[in-house]
């Protein structure tokens, strides 16, 4: 059986150069629209992983994302935002992209095209079974993703993919493929559109619904965020004002006293039992 590429499937629209920007922006939404219901298809799939996450990092696992071009750089930023979101350690979640750091900026030449280099990069960071292992992938097809896959799952390791083809080789490698498909890119071919945003969406619900379970959210707020900008520190005073019913000088003295909404929360009501 052929495996076939709808991400490589002409694109529903043609002469884009001749089109209006007025056009092309409309077209452009009109696609992105179809993204959110393909994401909702995979809610089972993705529920799936995050159940099985969620008792892995109870007992000190962690996320590898792996990918390759945009796929990679799209692991990298949602693994960067979990420490200042949600105040966990930065070896929580990481991102892992073929060819390094480098290729987060500059394409590396055949970076992705090498089927051992995934896992060298796992094992540097000491893998192991409590561990799991993401691939991203929008073409299902990238031997950095593959590969890495196939070993750490030889290793007992749980892991996952992200692509928007259905039954690829990435998704064979895989304990729970997780697949959204978003049909023919905009321009043809550029999987930065829609399997970008959609990567993206999966993505913040696989770790946003983990660290919620995790109890690093409460009600609705980041109680454990980084106070790294004055917007931030602005925020968090208002929320221990608004929770334990104090001025707002007084909720600021508190919270850069304990460094965060939750430890200034518990604090103060440990103090005044």
């Amino acid at each position: 059986m052929t495996f076939i590429k709808i991400t490589e499937q002409p694109s529903l629209y043609d002469n884009l150069e001749d089109k209006s920007i007025s056009e092309l922006l409309a077209d452009i939404n009109r696609e992105d629209r179809k993204v959110a219901l393909a994401v909702e298809k995979a809610i089972p799939q993705i529920e799936k992983l995050v159940s099985l996450i969620i008792p892995r990092m109870q007992q000190g696992g962690r996320i590898f994302y792996m990918g390759a071009g945009t796929s990679g750089r799209l692991g990298v930023l949602d693994a960067s935002e979990i420490p200042p979101t949600f105040g966990m350690p930065n070896t929580l979640v990481t991102g892992l992209i073929a060819g390094g750091d480098t290729a987060l900026r500059n394409p590396v030449e055949k970076a992705e095209d090498n089927m051992e280099a995934g896992w060298r990069d796992l094992q540097a960071c000491n893998i192991n079974e409590k561990d799991t292992v993401i691939g991203i992938a929008a073409s299902g097809t990238t031997p950095y993703v593959i590969g890495a896959l196939r070993e750490a799952r030889k290793s007992g390791i749980l892991t996952a993919s992200i692509s928007s083809n259905p039954d690829s080789p990435v998704a064979q490698e895989a304990d729970i493929p997780i697949e959204m498909i978003v049909g023919p890119e905009f321009v043809t071919g550029s999987s930065r559109m829609k399997s970008g945003t959609g990567q993206k969406m999966i993505l913040n619900m696989i770790t946003t619904t983990a660290m919620i379970k995790l109890g690093r959210v409460k009600g609705n707020r980041m109680v454990n965020m980084q106070l790294s900008n004055s917007k931030l520190v602005d925020r968090g005073t208002r929320m221990v004002s608004e929770e334990l019913g104090l001025g707002y000088e007084q909720a600021n003295r508190l919270l850069l006293l304990h460094g965060s909404v939750k430890k200034a929360v518990d604090a103060y009501r440990e103090e005044n039992k």
